[in-house]
């Protein structure tokens, strides 16, 4: 791994210390912090990998382009995070389960005041989950259901028998983004991460929600019409954001974009 921005050294490496070699997670975890926030404070980060050519998945699922270091990030990501933000779409492709405590992290967690793991939070209009997975049956932090206030009652209830904590973002059947975003920060979950899918974070965008993009660009091509990372509507004029990192290894580059 290399850092290719921003250089803070343009002296040679000491002796030992290669540039390629793999970084670790504790490595990882600094690179990746989240900025200090103030006592009313949250951040909305997105972690997405794409193709050169601009897909976002292949066969449906993001496992096939991505790799060793980008599940490493993943992971780290996860670890960084008070909650995990989810569409409901993605939850049912990729085989979404509850985030597990990871002991390379626990002092960490400990220090910045968080529990052992993420909670995982699925935002859903219909309901249309199986609450019988182990996402909602046993996850080791009780995942939240962020739904709007017409979701369906039956359902609505079949998550709270499950053991879910529904969180109620809207006033209709749908959820407003940028209100799910300060119901979970309300809630002390402040440090948010969201990993689409592409409907998911492209509602974020639109609604200007969106504090960072951590985007791995993977160097493969795969053609078809996959989709983009962000989908949904657009917005009237394109948001600009600032490069925080570039890191590579073999081949994959690991960016992070902030808000200006």
């Amino acid at each position: 791994m290399r850092r290719l921005f921003p250089v803070t050294d343009q002296t040679p490496a000491p002796p030992g210390d290669r540039a390629d070699r793999e970084w670790s997670l504790d490595e990882l975890a600094d690179a990746y912090a989240y900025p200090v926030l103030g006592t009313d404070g949250h951040w909305l980060r997105a972690n997405m990998v794409s193709t050169l050519d601009g897909a976002a998945q292949h066969d449906g699922r993001s496992q096939p382009i991505s790799g060793e270091t980008d599940m490493r990030i993943f992971g780290t990501l996860r670890a960084l995070a008070d909650v995990v933000v989810v569409g409901a779409e993605t939850v049912r492709q990729e085989g979404y389960r509850p985030a597990r405590a990871r002991e390379a992290f626990a002092a960490r967690r400990a220090a910045a005041g968080q529990g052992p793991a993420p909670a995982i939070a699925v935002v859903t209009a219909r309901m249309d989950l199986d609450f019988s997975l182990p996402l909602f049956t046993s996850p080791l932090v009780p995942t939240l259901v962020v739904t709007g206030a017409g979701a369906p009652a039956d359902r609505v209830a079949e998550a709270v028998k499950a053991g879910a904590e529904v969180v109620v973002a809207g006033d209709g059947a749908a959820v407003d983004p940028a209100r799910a975003v300060r119901e979970l920060a309300e809630r002390g979950l402040r440090r948010q991460l969201t990993e689409g899918g592409p409907r998911l974070l492209g509602q974020f965008v639109a609604a200007d929600a969106l504090d960072e993009l951590c985007l791995t660009i993977s160097p493969m091509l795969v053609a078809g019409d996959a989709q983009r990372i962000a989908g949904g509507p657009s917005v009237t004029v394109p948001h600009r954001l600032a490069p925080a990192s570039v890191l590579e290894e073999a081949g994959f580059l690991f960016t992070s974009y902030r808000r200006i």
